[in-house]
């Protein structure tokens, strides 16, 4: 909670908004909520089917959409940028799908990873494992930004220059 913290007060400081998935739990919720006391702009998006349980009342703004699909599709279009906090499967769907994205040439946004406390390790592991195993081509391992701190990570997102690589390994002429 404490990083959510400081990267709800990184953004604001840096002059970012927020876009996240509208709820007021989590480590997001606490996001959000640092960045409205401060007086930030935070746009939530959540799905109906979710709404009347967890959505945050205190927004800028808050869009209430159909479905995940919408969701994402919404909160991607509204954001320069992506950062994960830890989290479990909704976090690592994300994460994978805007890389993917990236990898296909989709979008050249910025995607990274706020590493607390060495939680993102074993993901990476299994990234840097990919690689070593020819599934994965470095250069696409290394679009994916890391850091330990806000500040840090907004650094690099913010000098970001998106490269263009083939994804595709052993396709061949034929």
């Amino acid at each position: 909670m404490a990083m959510a913290r400081l990267l709800g007060q990184s953004l604001v400081e840096n002059g970012f908004e927020l876009v996240y998935g509208g709820a007021n739990v989590g480590l997001m919720g606490q996001v959000a909520d640092t960045v409205i006391s401060l007086g930030g702009v935070v746009i939530g998006v959540i799905p109906s089917s979710i709404a009347d349980q967890v959505s945050h009342q205190g927004l800028t703004e808050l869009h209430v959409v159909g479905s995940m699909h919408e969701r994402k599709t919404m909160m991607f279009d509204l954001s320069d940028a992506f950062i994960a906090l830890p989290g479990g499967f909704g976090t690592l769907e994300e994460l994978a799908e805007l890389l993917t994205w990236m990898q296909l040439g989709f979008h050249v946004k910025p995607c990274g990873l706020i590493n607390v406390d060495s939680y993102f390790d074993s993901l990476l592991a299994f990234f840097d494992n990919a690689v070593a195993q020819g599934f994965m081509k470095p250069a696409h391992r290394n679009m994916l930004l890391l850091a330990d701190q806000p500040e840090d990570l907004l650094a690099q997102m913010v000098s970001y220059h998106a490269i263009r690589v083939d994804k595709w390994i052993g396709v061949e002429t034929r």
